[in-house]
C-alpha cells in the first residue's frame, strides 16, 4: 500500500458511463477533456451488455450470464448476450487505444464490485446470487480472475498507462444493512457480515497489485472505514450526500492517506455554477475538519456526482471540462 500513497492521481476524472453509443467519439471526448486522468468509458445506451452489470458479467471467467425479463441471470454457457458484452468492450478498448497513443499517466478502468454484482445477478432459480454464500464466493473469484485478465489487456494496449481500477459498489450499503429485496419483493436478503464483505473486497482489490483501487458508490452512508481496511486507496462518492456525521470518518481517511474522489458536478443536464462555486463545499469541509488547505489538491480528485449516461452529450462534455476547471480552482486557491 505504501506505493499507492505515492501514486500520482490526476486532479479530475469521470465516473464511468457516458451518453450515446459512439465509442470513438466518446473516447475522443474523454481523453480530450481529461488529459491528466482519462478513463475507459461505458455506453449503456447501446443496450444490454453495455450496461455496467452486463459489461462486468461479460468479464467473468467460467461464469456466464444472459438477459431475462427480470434482469441478468447466470447460465451454463456463453450466449449472444455475453458475446455482445465482450464485443462492445472490445470496441471501447479499440477506441481508447486510438486516442491514448504515447499516453503516460494514470488511466482508470471500471468494473462492478463483487457485492453490487451479487445483488444484481440472478441464480437459475431467479433469486439474487446474494442469497447463496457459496455462490457469492464463486462469483467473487470469477470476477477477480476476469478483472485480472481485463487489466492485463488494457496494459498491453496502453503500455504507458498507470492503471487505476474502480469497483462500482452502489448497492454495498444496502448489502451491509440487509436492504436488498428478494425476487418477490416481499422480503429482503439477510445482511452480509461486515468481515465477509471486507475480506471479499480485499480479495478482488488484491488482483490489481500494480496500482491503486478506488471504490465508487453514489449512495448515502458510504462505509469509508471498511473500504480503507479492504485496501481501497481512494473512495469515490457523491459529495452532496455527505452529512456532518461523516466528518470523523472523512478526516481519518484523509489523514490515513486515502484519496477522496469527490463528486461535485451534477450528473444530469442543468446549469453549472462557476468552478470556484463547485468546490466551495469541499473547502468548507476542509476547514471544518481542521485539515491543511495545502493538502487539498494532494488529497482530492474531482468528478461528476455519478455516471453521465443520463445527460446530453453536450452537457457531458461540459461536465468533464468543468471538473478540470474546478480542480484547478481548488489547487490555485485552497483557502
Amino acid at each position: 500500500m505504501s506505493e499507492d500513497k505515492q501514486f500520482s492521481f490526476g486532479p479530475a476524472t469521470g465516473v464511468g458511463s457516458m451518453p450515446g453509443g459512439d465509442a470513438r467519439e466518446t473516447a475522443k471526448t474523454v481523453t480530450g477533456s481529461l488529459e491528466d486522468f482519462p478513463y475507459l468509458p461505458e455506453l449503456p445506451a447501446r443496450g444490454p451488455g453495455a450496461d455496467m452489470i452486463g459489461r462486468t458479467a461479460g468479464m467473468l471467467v467460467e461464469l456466464y450470464a444472459r438477459v431475462e425479463p427480470s434482469g441478468w441471470r447466470l447460465g451454463d454457457r456463453p450466449g449472444r448476450d455475453t458475446k455482445r458484452a465482450r464485443s462492445w468492450l472490445g470496441q471501447d478498448l479499440d477506441a481508447l487505444e486510438e486516442f491514448t497513443q504515447q499516453y503516460e499517466g494514470p488511466l482508470k478502468v471500471q468494473a462492478v464490485g463483487p457485492w453490487t454484482l451479487a445483488a444484481a445477478l440472478e441464480l437459475r432459480n431467479g433469486e439474487a446470487v446474494l442469497s447463496d454464500p457459496g455462490a457469492c464466493r464463486d462469483l467473487a473469484a470469477s470476477l477477480a480472475e476476469g478483472l485480472r485478465l481485463h487489466l492485463a489487456e488494457v496494459q498491453r494496449r496502453i503500455p504507458g498507462a498507470r492503471l487505476v481500477v474502480q469497483l462500482d459498489e452502489p448497492s454495498l450499503t444496502a448489502v451491509l444493512r440487509g436492504q436488498v429485496k428478494s425476487a418477490s419483493g416481499y422480503r429482503t436478503h439477510r445482511a452480509v457480515d461486515r468481515q465477509v464483505v471486507e475480506a471479499t473486497l480485499r480479495d478482488v482489490i488484491g488482483v490489481h497489485d500494480q496500482g491503486p483501487a478506488v471504490v465508487h458508490s453514489c449512495a448515502p452512508d458510504v462505509p469509508f472505514a471498511l473500504l480503507r481496511r479492504a485496501g481501497a486507496a481512494a473512495v469515490s462518492f457523491d459529495f452532496a450526500l455527505l452529512t456532518e456525521r461523516d466528518d470523523d470518518t472523512i478526516g481519518e481517511a484523509v489523514e490515513g492517506g486515502t484519496r477522496l474522489f469527490a463528486g461535485v458536478v451534477p450528473g444530469t443536464d442543468g446549469p453549472l455554477s462557476d468552478p470556484a462555486g463547485s468546490v466551495m463545499g469541499v473547502r468548507t469541509l476542509w476547514r471544518r475538519l481542521g485539515l491543511q488547505p495545502g493538502l487539498l489538491a494532494e488529497a482530492v480528485t474531482l468528478t461528476p456526482t455519478c455516471g453521465l449516461a443520463g445527460a446530453s452529450p453536450e452537457y457531458a462534455r461540459r461536465a468533464l471540462a468543468h471538473c478540470v476547471l474546478a480542480a484547478r480552482s481548488l489547487a490555485d486557491n485552497p483557502e
